[in-house]
């Protein structure tokens, strides 16, 4: 597909997770050893997936855990990428201390990010100091390496709040600041300081100045003619719920000047509201991880991948085309989905979509399209998402990662 000079397309995923079984499948794995409550042995999350979709072969190529995505995306051609990299890229550091679950992929298995080509990796996660100082400077000189801004974490505060400046076409740019919630599962500790490193870490997200200084530390690199994105790690693991804190820390970013939010953090998508012309979306959902194994949240299909691209016009900043990838996780690799679950898919994103007014179609090129849906005189527009599976996660926290394999215990055996 061909660039359209009117137009700016990024490419917006969630998490991806590299790390642990995905990592010990490449041909560099790191160390197996894990310190979680249930598995010891990284391996054991891909004998988990085998078990469920069959064998994945040892080691796989760099290209494999993005399967059909990349030819995809290569068509689509979007001219910047940008994702959340849930994944620490060290051989070294220390477990951090009062985490469930750790992170990592050795340095050796780069090619397994650089072959999607992200051009901006949002590092404000509750991850990304999962071993310590070390891993963070080690996943940063790999990334710098790589050619790819690490932007949301840093040495210090100063560090963690620069802004990813991507070219596009012509003289137009893409502009990207990353900061993270505690609702997300950061820790407080890991707040970046003046002289201490961490995440850009927002302590309250209902302060009114929390997304105006968000906003600006980012339009102070703007430019007429470009786009600027704030990619946020907010939220639960499970739940099509939105705060009020959430939507009223996207708004203001918009009234400000953003042009996209970026939300990420669920295991599944979230609802997306096109405001003031402007999409947010609340939560993209996984990407790349080795959860396929693991049950509980059916409910969810966390099975069910989407990749999103979003073209903006950059001379009003307004919303030209906003088209979603669906996709699939089998055997620790992307691909295309039936006709039936890309269904499921467009309907649930505009189910729990409804109280933001927002409507999706199946597209002519097996995308999934958005579009605001226009309010009626006589409409109720104080619709609510479907009712949450009982018993369900609390939405408003997660205290860490995969709470959810905890139910299995009694199905998966220690090695």
């Amino acid at each position: 597909m061909a660039v359209d000079s009117d137009v700016v397309t990024v490419l917006l995923g969630g998490d991806v997770m590299l790390g642990r079984g995905v990592d010990q499948i490449l041909p560099h794995p790191g160390d197996p050893a894990l310190r979680e409550r249930c598995v010891d042995d990284a391996r054991r999350y891909v004998e988990l997936a085998e078990r469920v979709n069959g064998p994945i072969p040892r080691p796989v190529d760099w290209r494999w855990a993005w399967g059909d995505a990349r030819a995809i995306l290569d068509d689509l051609a979007p001219e910047v990428r940008l994702i959340n990299l849930e994944t620490t890229i060290t051989a070294e550091g220390e477990f951090a201390d009062r985490k469930g679950f750790h992170y990592r992929m050795h340095p050796g298995n780069l090619p397994a990010l650089t072959a999607i080509r992200p051009d901006v990796c949002a590092l404000a996660n509750n991850h990304t100091l999962d071993f310590g100082r070390r891993g963070l400077a080690d996943t940063f000189d790999a990334l710098a390496a790589a050619g790819i801004h690490g932007i949301g974490a840093g040495a210090d505060l100063e560090t963690a709040q620069h802004v990813a400046v991507v070219a596009a076409h012509g003289m137009h740019r893409v502009v990207v600041g990353s900061v993270a919630m505690k609702s997300s599962g950061v820790p407080e500790s890991w707040a970046a300081h003046r002289d201490g490193p961490g995440v850009w870490l927002i302590g309250d997200p209902s302060a009114r100045g929390a997304a105006d200084d968000v906003a600006a530390g980012v339009l102070a690199h703007k430019r007429t003619g470009d786009v600027a994105i704030v990619s946020v790690h907010w939220g639960p693991n499970w739940g099509y719920g939105v705060g009020l804190n959430e939507t009223q820390f996207a708004h203001r970013l918009i009234d400000a000047g953003i042009d996209i939010v970026h939300g990420h953090s669920s295991h599944h998508p979230r609802p997306i509201e096109i405001y003031r012309g402007k999409p947010i979306l609340y939560g993209c959902g996984d990407i790349i991880n080795d959860y396929e194994g693991i049950g509980g949240y059916e409910f969810y299909r966390p099975d069910l991948r989407l990749l999103y691209l979003i073209s903006i016009d950059p001379g009003g900043g307004e919303l030209a085309a906003l088209r979603m990838l669906p996709l699939r996780l089998r055997r620790i690799r992307l691909e295309r989905v039936p006709q039936t679950d890309a269904e499921w898919l467009r309907a649930t994103i505009e189910r729990i979509s409804c109280q933001f007014r927002t409507s999706v179609v199946a597209g002519s090129d097996d995308m999934l399209v958005v579009h605001p849906r226009r309010r009626e005189p006589a409409d109720d527009s104080s619709g609510s998402p479907p009712p949450e599976p009982s018993p369900a996660l609390p939405t408003t926290k997660k205290p860490e990662r995969h709470l959810w394999l905890q139910r299995i215990t009694h199905r998966v055996p220690h090695r």
